[in-house]
């Protein structure tokens, strides 16, 4: 009786849809989403990967999640368009600002003949970094400094390149940074502006996939943010990420965190700095 009760459930749960998706259906597609990009998706986010994935489906007029997974072993590239549907790219300029607050002060006591370079891993569609590079290019007049932006994404990454955006987003700024950072769209660009050259040049984007064994030669950093994109990862992916991260830090670097994110069982790694701003402690360094 309690096998024919669940089973009524599951039927009620599909009923209505476009497309048949089972738990069969789910468990394959969030088992190898966990092996390319490493998300764990419980069986809670269900709904949402039918819901996103449906659309996915109609773009490709793909009948069937069966031959959608089928498609997804045919083509080992739609994994990232897979992965780039079921992930939420939400950002804004200056977000979570009194991060900046810390990153100008420690910038501005760095050392003025080196260039200071900062990591936006996760960078969505580049608000991340051109705060990044504004708060450097006024902490750090002499101009030496450089952003490295990376995405799985690579949509978010050719908005991040293209660096134009909605007007009413750069509105946000202070009339200051305006000025001095982007300019307004005029004509059918018009409702847009797009970064200036002269910040743009200091930001490099790039895709990485944070589940690669290897990563591109990014160099050292003197700050990395990785604001709101371990939340996507179980914990012992979290460690590992952060023993690689705390191997790309200079002394004394910083890493920024997101706003439900916490480096504190790390604490062999890193030390507190502020809210979820943390500092690598001297001598940890890989």
């Amino acid at each position: 009786m309690a096998d024919t009760r669940i089973e009524a459930v599951a039927q009620d749960r599909g009923a209505g849809r476009e497309f048949n998706f089972s738990l069969e259906h789910f468990k394959a597609i969030s088992t190898r989403i966990y092996d390319f990009a490493g998300i764990r998706l419980t069986e809670a986010k269900r709904e949402m990967v039918y819901a996103r994935l449906a659309r996915r489906l109609r773009s490709l007029g793909i009948d069937s999640f069966d031959n959608y997974i089928r498609y997804l072993e045919l083509e080992p590239a739609e994994w990232e368009h897979c992965t780039n549907a079921l992930t939420t790219n939400v950002t804004a300029f200056y977000r979570e600002p009194h991060h900046f607050d810390i990153l100008a002060k420690h910038a501005a006591e760095a050392d003025a003949m080196q260039t200071y370079r900062v990591w936006s891993a996760g960078c969505s569609s580049g608000e991340e970094p051109y705060t990044i590079a504004m708060c450097l290019a006024e902490s750090r007049p002499e101009g030496r400094f450089e952003v490295v932006a990376s995405d799985l994404d690579t949509q978010v990454i050719a908005h991040g390149r293209e660096g134009i955006y909605p007007l009413e987003s750069v509105m946000a700024l202070t009339a200051e940074r305006q000025k001095r950072f982007f300019l307004r769209g005029t004509g059918r660009n018009s409702g847009h502006a797009r970064v200036r050259r002269e910040l743009a040049s200091h930001v490099e984007f790039l895709r990485v996939n944070l589940m690669d064994d290897r990563w591109p030669a990014l160099g050292e950093f003197d700050a990395i943010f990785c604001r709101n994109v371990m939340i996507y990862f179980d914990k012992a992916t979290q460690r590992r990420l952060v023993e690689r991260y705390a191997g790309l830090l200079r002394p004394n670097g910083l890493f920024f965190a997101g706003h439900a994110e916490s480096l504190l069982d790390s604490g062999h790694r890193f030390r507190l700095r502020g809210q979820t701003v943390y500092e690598l402690v001297r001598g940890a360094a890989a």
